[in-house]
């Protein structure tokens, strides 16, 4: 769902009754909203969630479905989700995430990949793949660029959940406040972002991103592999199981050891 207003284009990821999960057709969605923005004569965008939730990853009922798919359409599911995420990572307009709920998985890369994050004081955020025996290759690339290696590997292998304190001292949240100050905050920012030269604005980004193309370009291909590699494993099948079914996961990779 997109609105404009005031040179500001509003896109709110609107599945409310699922926490705004990402299905196939929502990551599609989104997509098609930010190639539409780049051409609009918006100068600013605000990416938010409908209802308690800003994003809380991948559609649990699609992941399910996993074990009868080809290895052609895991990897071309890996491709659509870096596709997106490259896209907001690249996208030549100032960016802000307005953070007004739990934002888990790939919805914490949505919402820590643009230029601005604000957030409530209840919002969560935490990269869970390992929890599901799923790898989490793809935002791995952005959050290095965010927190560097040491922080990177705490949070992917730990698969821990923030405060949204805590993401704002780890850097990965701009500003923090109340729940009724979310989007007047985030609209005032983008006014203020309007005053400045727009061609200016999308040099400094153009040149952000080509700094990072070439590596970005390697590291993308890579995860795309082990992301689409991964959901054939036998830990993802039980993790995801495990999760549907409430109880603790039964790691296949650890049977026969010892």
């Amino acid at each position: 769902m997109t609105q404009s207003a005031n040179g500001v284009k509003t896109i709110t990821l609107n599945r409310p009754e699922k926490r705004n999960a990402l299905s196939p057709l929502l990551i599609e969605e989104l997509t098609a909203a930010l190639h539409e923005a780049e051409t609009c004569d918006c100068g600013v965008v605000i990416l938010t969630g409908a209802g308690s939730a800003f994003c809380a990853g991948l559609d649990m009922e699609h992941l399910e479905t996993m074990n009868a798919r080809t290895p052609v359409e895991h990897r071309r599911d890996a491709e659509n989700m870096a596709h997106v995420l490259r896209t907001l990572y690249d996208f030549p307009k100032p960016v802000i995430a307005a953070v007004n709920g739990p934002a888990i998985a790939s919805g914490m890369a949505l919402a820590t990949i643009p230029d601005f994050t604000v957030a409530i004081p209840t919002a969560k955020f935490g990269y869970t793949e390992v929890r599901l025996g799923f790898v989490p290759a793809i935002v791995a690339s952005f959050l290095i660029r965010r927190v560097g290696e040491l922080r990177t590997r705490e949070l992917l292998l730990s698969g821990k959940i923030l405060k949204a304190q805590e993401a704002l001292e780890l850097g990965l949240v701009t500003q923090i406040v109340e729940q009724d100050d979310l989007m007047p905050t985030a609209q005032a920012l983008a006014q203020t972002l309007l005053l400045n030269s727009p061609q200016a604005m999308q040099a400094v980004k153009r040149l952000l991103a080509k700094h990072a193309k070439r590596r970005l370009d390697e590291e993308l291909e890579d995860a795309i592999e082990a992301n689409a590699q991964q959901r054939s494993t036998e830990d993802f099948k039980e993790g995801v199981l495990a999760f549907k079914q409430h109880r603790r996961a039964d790691w296949p990779s650890l049977k026969g050891r010892g």
